[in-house]
């Protein structure tokens, strides 16, 4: 009888689920392993993203097939949301990049994937390591990547120790394809030391695009833990509101001395937006609309909102002043909506289309009345003016949630029902009480 193939897991992750009538359930994110001090690593179930970037756990003993980069089911999902225990470690995010040790003495090498093979019992234990060498280098010279190779789990050490100087590319290679607030919610739930560790390795502005996702508390770890001048780096890459909300959780020492390393022109709009009370609509607001003068072409500004870093909010609509374009502007004029500029010729200006009887706000009106106008005026984003009726910022319907939602929203479970996508693509089983995984 042929030996049971054997699954990698780095490359399981992200792959699709499916029930047996075929319908998507959701995808892999992780795997769960329990590393045991008699009988070595065993595979007991997978984290599986279902609609609603909700985390659940899934069994290996309802997984009825893993081939043809895809896995098959029976089905039933609990969809309580899967927390990790206390003798439990989550392969992608905490057993990649390890470094072990070759029990032949031949050195130490870092873990790059693992195995899982099946069993004639059912259980799934981790069989194999992909492992490639450490090569010391010395002085100046280029550190050289070692060879790769497979080993048996058993012809290494430290698989189950601390990992103290566990790297994160791999696991960041793994959830690559995840939006920033997805990936805010990996990043969440990892150990102290390895949300620092996965943080530190993510470049600038892909680093400020999850915190402005994380949690307060998360976020202020994260950047304490960086390298002060990093920290002011990522600060400026960060929408200016969601900045200055940063430092408002930092102590003043800490906040003076990150403005004082930001580039003058990032700190300044920064410095502006603290010097309002955080519940405001000078505190609400971004100083970094899309903002036109008049005799801008259509052509132009929809080139405009199509940057990707732009938020959809702020993306739906143009504000249009008269010079000075940057906050505060000149006088405000209105705005150009989107779908207007949609439906006109490119070469006509944007002043031509112009909407001059929307809404707006001073910096001091409360959070509660900027709620009532955009939902009143269906508004994507709300203007902000000073008593000149020059343009100091704009609110997006976006920034408001986050302060009318509780400070845990990230943290609590939906109580509401599947939706009727969710109810036709896994069946849910109700949760049960607590037992064994493994």
């Amino acid at each position: 009888m042929s030996a049971a193939p054997s699954v990698f897991v780095a490359r399981l992750a992200g792959t699709a689920v499916f029930d047996p009538l075929g319908d998507q359930v959701g995808r892999v994110r992780d795997v769960v392993v329990l590393l045991r001090p008699k009988g070595g690593p065993r595979a007991v179930g997978l984290v599986v993203e279902v609609p609603g970037r909700r985390r659940v756990f899934l069994p290996l003993t309802r997984v009825t097939s893993i081939d043809s980069g895809q896995v098959i089911s029976t089905g039933l999902v609990n969809m309580r949301r899967f927390e990790q225990r206390a003798m439990e470690t989550l392969a992608v995010s905490e057993l990649l990049d390890r470094t072990v040790q070759l029990v032949d003495g031949s050195g130490s090498g870092t873990v790059e994937d693992l195995a899982i093979t099946k069993q004639r019992s059912g259980d799934w234990l981790v069989t194999q390591l992909f492992v490639r060498r450490q090569v010391p280098h010395k002085g100046l010279a280029l550190r050289r990547r070692g060879d790769a190779f497979v080993v048996d789990v058993d012809a290494v050490t430290g698989l189950a120790g601390t990992p103290d100087t566990q790297g994160a590319a791999l696991l960041l290679a793994a959830y690559d394809d995840l939006k920033p607030a997805d990936l805010a919610d990996v990043i969440h739930d990892l150990g102290d030391t390895r949300r620092l560790e996965v943080a530190t390795a993510l470049d600038n502005e892909r680093l400020a695009d999850v915190l402005e996702e994380l949690p307060g508390d998360d976020q202020v770890a994260i950047l304490s833990g960086l390298d002060t001048e990093r920290a002011a780096d990522v600060l400026e890459a960060m929408q200016p509101d969601d900045a200055a909300d940063l430092l408002h959780e930092l102590t003043d020492e800490q906040a003076s001395r990150l403005l004082e390393l930001m580039e003058p022109s990032e700190a300044k709009d920064v410095r502006r937006l603290l010097a309002y009370d955080e519940d405001t609509a000078g505190g609400l607001m971004t100083t970094e609309p899309v903002i036109l003068g008049p005799e801008t072409t259509i052509a132009t500004a929809l080139a405009q909102i199509r940057r990707q870093d732009l938020p959809p909010a702020l993306a739906a609509v143009v504000f249009v002043v008269r010079p000075p374009l940057e906050t505060p502007t000149g006088r405000f004029l209105g705005v150009a909506h989107f779908q207007k500029l949609l439906r006109e010729p490119p070469h006509a200006s944007v002043g031509s289309v112009l909407d001059p009887d929307i809404e707006w706000v001073g910096t001091d009106a409360p959070l509660g009345r900027v709620t009532r106008m955009l939902a009143t005026y269906d508004l994507l984003a709300l203007p902000v003016l000073d008593a000149e009726k020059r343009l100091l910022g704009a609110i997006s319907v976006d920034d408001v949630l986050d302060h009318l939602l509780p400070d845990d929203w990230r943290e609590t479970d939906d109580d509401t029902e599947p939706t009727p996508t969710t109810r036709a693509r896994a069946r849910v089983a109700r949760p049960t009480p607590e037992a064994p995984r493994g």
